[in-house]
């Protein structure tokens, strides 16, 4: 094997390798946030989960890449390791789809559609299309399909460049001699596992034996089973490397994973080597083709997903014998709501960032609603809650925006950079909004501890106000949960109904200084209350605008503003009024 061929093996590994992370990177920027909502539907059901790890990891083309987004939904909290399990199960199999791709590389005849199929002469008309696509497509869609394309052809191109680069070593009695060292098993296992973890595939490298056992033709069965198992079990480095760092739960993820396939591993080694003994398997010195590489590498994890499918609670236990509970930990470890593993699947990492922030806007809303609550009968223990909500949402607001951040640096539809926009735009909004919850917290203890009583007609219009507040914070949370533009439309008109009802209640409470039934004392709080109200609604308003706004593409927030309360907006005018009706304020 000349010099030149070692560099084209390597120039073939390169490719392959970058076509794999190209094609998987691609497949799971576009299935993205599909992927998350599948994973939500997953039950206790070990079936399900199965099909699901199958499904995803056929889809994505990486067991790995499904590895680690469970160690991520496990340490997240939004995941039980007893529902990953079966999912790990699935995504043995799934990764198998990647090895029937690969064996297409070994196809013979003189057939048109064979030859047609080949990936030698389809690779480069797949890649001519990807390429033009990235070139010349304008949407992110498009250039994403594009880059699937580019990433398969490479990845079968590379295929194609080891298998021609080994081809010389079938005739090198050198070469057959070095095969003699995986006559022995143990040494094909452990060589299989350092070249798979050394490479973080096990696609590329089952795709290497592929090319050497159909170029050479001087694997036989026998040398490649061993090889098969150590590669199943070394790409659970990556795992492993992944967790740390990671809760407890999550490192079990990944003892999973490892367990399964090493248990595998051992079962078959014992059955193959056990039943030969007995039998004297004929087709054990027989030479094996990229072909026979995916059958054997499907039988395996179909067989060992038969035997431990029935006892994934045993291997549950099997994780947290290993990983262990500190009995003398009395810290209570709380979950990581975000998870930067996460971030390699920006679309999951959105949903998943999305659920968070809708927490968020949930708690701030409900500060508000405790901080009115304790105007009317004050209570230090509610009064504690608001303040520690209002902490939870700053410590929200900084998770929320450094993870964003994150998110904003890696590449990103179209559609996801948009919900990213109005995260990232939503977060100071709902943190100002629980900031005004202390503000009348604050208000509330001051009416407490000084025994301060608002007049009948204070009281009448604050109640109305409140209402008012309460159904504007409502549609806007609902707004924001559901990405519901109808309902966004709706906070404007309301927003314009509370800055009338507080300039109202500001002159009403003029006219009751001068009447002398309301005190300089009392007018500071109520004042105050009416500053915060308006606020809360300004910050409604924002979010509203910027959900629109950034949904339709066009970002001058004052523009739209302006062309919303002209007089000719009909839409505008009926709920504004619609609106003014419901919060009437009693007569005087």
């Amino acid at each position: 094997m000349s010099f030149f061929d070692v560099m084209n093996l390597l120039g073939g590994l390169a490719m392959f390798l970058y076509g794999m992370s190209l094609l998987s990177d691609k497949l799971e920027k576009i299935a993205g946030g599909k992927l998350e909502k599948i994973f939500e539907k997953i039950t206790s059901n070990r079936f399900k989960g199965l099909f699901l790890g199958i499904v995803i990891t056929a889809v994505v083309q990486s067991s790995t890449a499904t590895t680690v987004m469970l160690v991520g939904f496990v340490n997240s909290g939004l995941m039980r390791l007893s529902q990953a399990i079966s999912v790990i199960m699935g995504a043995n199999i799934g990764t198998t789809v990647t090895t029937w791709i690969l064996s297409l590389s070994g196809l013979d005849g003189d057939n048109f559609i064979i030859q047609l199929i080949k990936p030698v002469n389809l690779s480069p008309a797949i890649l001519l299309i990807g390429v033009i696509m990235r070139m010349m497509s304008k949407h992110d869609r498009k250039k994403d399909i594009g880059g699937i394309l580019v990433g398969f052809a490479l990845l079968m191109l590379g295929m194609g460049t080891m298998t021609e680069s080994v081809a010389p070593l079938q005739d090198d009695p050198k070469f057959a001699s070095m095969l003699m060292v995986f006559t022995n098993p143990v040494m094909g296992l452990i060589v299989g596992a350092v070249v798979t973890a050394i490479l973080h595939s096990s696609a590329a490298s089952i795709g290497m034996l592929q090319a050497l056992s159909t170029s050479t033709r001087q694997f036989t069965f026998g040398m490649a089973l061993p090889i098969l198992l150590g590669q199943n079990i070394g790409t659970c480095v990556t795992a492993l490397f992944s967790s740390i760092g990671a809760n407890k739960n999550a490192k079990r993820v990944a003892v999973v994973h490892l367990y399964f396939n090493v248990i595998g591993a051992v079962v078959m080694m014992i059955l193959y080597y056990g039943l030969d003994a007995i039998f004297d398997f004929a087709f054990a010195d027989q030479t094996i083709n990229g072909f026979s590489i995916a059958v054997v590498h499907t039988v395996f994890n179909l067989v060992t997903t038969a035997l431990l499918l029935p006892f994934t609670s045993l291997l549950e236990k099997l994780a947290y014998m290993t990983i262990k509970d500190d009995p003398n930990e009395f810290r209570v470890e709380m979950p990581v709501v975000l998870d930067d593993r996460l971030l390699n699947t920006p679309g999951i990492a959105i949903e998943q960032t999305r659920s968070v922030t809708n927490r968020m806007a949930s708690i701030s809303k409900n500060t508000i609603s405790l901080a009115i609550d304790l105007l009317k009968s004050y209570d230090d223990d509610k009064a504690q809650m608001v303040l520690m909500d209002e902490d939870c949402v700053d410590r929200y607001e900084d998770s929320i925006g450094s993870y964003l951040v994150k998110l904003s640096g890696r590449s990103l539809m179209q559609e996801d950079n948009k919900k990213v926009s109005m995260m990232l735009h939503a977060i100071g909004d709902f943190e100002r909004i629980s900031d005004h919850a202390v503000n009348i917290l604050d208000s509330a203890k001051e009416i407490y501890e000084k025994n301060i009583g608002f007049s009948q007609s204070a009281k009448r219009e604050l109640d109305v106000l409140f209402r008012a507040l309460e159904d504007i914070l409502d549609l806007t949370v609902r707004a924001f949960s559901e990405q519901d533009l109808s309902i966004a439309r709706k906070i404007e008109p309301l927003e314009e109904v509370v800055d009338a009802l507080c300039a109202e209640m500001k002159n009403r409470h003029i006219i009751r200084l001068q009447e002398k039934t309301c005190t300089i004392e009392q007018g500071f709080i109520f004042t105050d209350l009416l500053t915060n109200v308006e606020r809360v609604s300004d910050h409604c308003s924002n979010i509203a605008v910027n959900l629109i706004q950034i949904s339709e593409n066009s970002f001058d927030n004052h523009q739209y503003l302006n062309e919303l309360k002209k007089e000719d907006n009909e839409e505008f005018v009926r709920k504004f009024d619609e609106y003014s009706i419901k919060y009437l304020l009693p007569k005087i």
